[in-house]
């Protein structure tokens, strides 16, 4: 029965050590990644152009997924606007515009 306990107990300390090694490589890759982080931010911190670069694509990005969402959500709300209700204003002021556009054809 001795030998069953210090066999599991050998196990278990292998396990154990498994655990420590995987965890000191978790520890190396984690400071591996802030050091790049820092990398990148003293990089971009010397490089105004790359600052004014990354603000100015991420600035049409925020203004393209703003416009495409409000148009889909506009169109949304109108649409269960006429479904619920019978707007003839809506309906209405649609027809003047098209009138407006067909006008400039």
């Amino acid at each position: 029965m001795e030998g069953t306990m210090s066999k599991d107990r050998d196990n278990l300390v292998e396990e154990i050590a498994k655990e420590i090694t995987n965890m000191s490589h978790v520890e190396r890759l984690s400071r591996k990644m802030d050091n790049m982080r820092i990398a990148e931010y003293t990089e971009m911190i010397t490089n105004p152009k790359r600052i004014i670069w990354m603000n100015f694509i991420a600035g049409l990005a925020r203004g393209l997924g703003m416009g495409i969402g409000f148009t889909i959500l506009a169109g949304i709300v109108i649409y269960l606007l006429q479904s619920w209700v019978k707007l003839p204003f809506i309906g209405k002021v649609i027809a003047d515009l098209l009138d407006i556009i067909d006008a400039y054809r």
